[in-house]
């Protein structure tokens, strides 16, 4: 059975001869290590060192296993807090009428003002790959009729039987 790392240096793993000293009923200041040792042992506490590449490292006062408790639901807020980006996709074909492209085209609006990004491609089906432009008219009417609700962010790009668009939603317009 192996013992995980640390990410913490704690009392006799410190190296550094002096250290500035922080905590709870500590006068903050730069004192010798092994005095700093003593001040964390007299209240039953580790000393943690917090930021080891500053001259003279920083060290804490604190409760270890309280200390790295905090720090994992530090962790656990920031992930938690980040925004995760949704792709919508939207398939046209390269003759689509004008009652499916406005279908399509209020689905998009919703996904948009969800605060997805929205992927519309044209889909080229055997010969129809022959009407490029009819691909790259459709999607770029498709991004004017959106542009009051998110910004173009890739131009019409053709991959293989695909055109593609991506549109991000303008931050003003979302809700959540």
């Amino acid at each position: 059975m192996r013992i995980p790392e640390e990410p913490y240096k704690i009392n006799e793993r410190i190296t550094a001869k002096e250290v500035r000293l922080v905590g709870e009923n500590i006068e903050p200041g730069i004192v010798d290590i092994n005095t700093a040792r003593a001040m964390a042992k007299a209240q039953g506490l580790d000393l943690v060192e917090i930021a080891p590449t500053a001259v003279p490292p920083v060290c804490k006062v604190v409760d270890y296993s309280k200390f790295k408790y905090e720090q994992k639901k530090k962790q656990k807020e920031i992930k938690a807090k980040a925004q995760k980006v949704v792709i919508k996709e939207i398939r046209f074909g390269p003759n689509t009428d004008d009652h499916d492209f406005d279908f399509k085209l209020k689905h998009a609006t919703n996904f948009l003002k969800e605060g997805s990004k929205v992927k519309a491609y044209v889909h080229f089906v055997g010969r129809t790959i022959v009407f490029k432009e009819r691909g790259v008219n459709l999607l770029n009417k498709f991004s004017e009729a959106l542009s009051e609700f998110g910004k173009l962010e890739m131009e019409p790009k053709l991959e293989g039987k695909r055109m593609t668009i991506i549109l991000a939603p303008t931050p003003s317009k979302t809700s959540k």
